[in-house]
């Protein structure tokens, strides 16, 4: 009977526990699940208006998409901080948790601690902005986002390409849309027997006959080599980033079609074969 009776009493105090302690961790539960729904709610609200209001304003868009996410990021930090204190963890030791885990979770993301340090030195000293052409990480592209761990270019095959910050603000960027204008050099080789002088006009005309390339500074050509198959002539000009190269690609077809018309060689690799004492069979 004696051992009846102590379980009794054990179950008497596990009821007396639960009528205690559920309700208040019911509320407590529903109470955080509520702040969880209408915080995700208020966060989503804050970033359209924070949207609508770079829309109107004449802001870098890297620092735009910079600042959306970093302040998305925030505001969920903020919303967890309120959930775990409503169910019932107090500040002092959610202090001490977030401290140790944010050193634990800096030791461990030392490489995303430095791609945001990069983001922030991106949009500080802006080596480059969406819209540039960069060439960086042995990659080239157009810079479509810049985002605070991460920028991403769009390759000349429409691929996207994600490249850390950190790496960008360490490394070397050739930004090809840090100038207005550009300029060219093309190598064409002639043969030893074609008009050195006629050619250069054929390559001069043609730059004067585009008008995407431009005439101040006049464009230039030199003999830049004396090969062993070729006279090697580069062509010089300028021409405006944005359309440099049709430009480009304009010169070197043009620079085809008037050589074969005017008979000047273009040389290519060539061997002949002798055979002595024989003949090939097929």
């Amino acid at each position: 009977m004696n051992e009846l009776s102590n379980y009794q009493e054990h179950i008497d105090k596990a009821i007396d526990w639960a009528w205690a302690t559920l309700p208040g961790l019911v509320v407590s539960v529903l109470s955080a699940i509520l702040i969880l729904v209408v915080g995700l709610y208020v966060i989503r609200f804050l970033n359209k208006m924070l949207s609508k209001f770079f829309q109107k304003k004449d802001y870098d868009l890297a620092l735009e998409t910079f600042l959306q996410s970093f302040i998305s990021i925030a505001l969920k930090i903020v919303l967890f901080v309120l959930i775990i204190t409503q169910l019932g963890v107090q500040s002092s030791s959610l202090i001490a948790i977030i401290g140790a885990a944010g050193l634990a979770i800096g030791l461990a993301l030392q490489g995303s601690l430095s791609n945001f340090a990069g983001g922030v030195l991106i949009l500080l000293f802006k080596p480059f902005k969406v819209g540039d052409f960069i060439s960086a990480q042995g990659i080239d592209g157009s810079v479509k986002e810049i985002t605070i761990f991460y920028t991403k270019l769009t390759t000349f095959g429409n691929q996207v390409a994600i490249v850390p910050n950190g790496k960008l603000s360490n490394d070397n960027v050739i930004n090809y849309n840090a100038q207005s204008a550009r300029r060219d050099n093309v190598k064409v080789g002639i043969g030893y027997g074609s008009n050195i002088k006629e050619a250069k006009e054929i390559l001069l005309q043609i730059c004067a006959d585009n008008e995407n390339i431009s005439k101040e500074p006049k464009p230039e050509v030199y003999v830049d080599g004396l090969g062993d198959s070729s006279v090697d002539l580069t062509l010089r000009f300028w021409a405006d980033t944005s359309v440099f190269w049709p430009a480009h690609f304009h010169v070197l077809e043009e620079t085809k079609y008037r050589f074969d018309a005017a008979g000047i060689e273009i040389p290519f690799p060539q061997r002949d074969l002798n055979v002595k004492g024989g003949s090939l069979k097929a």
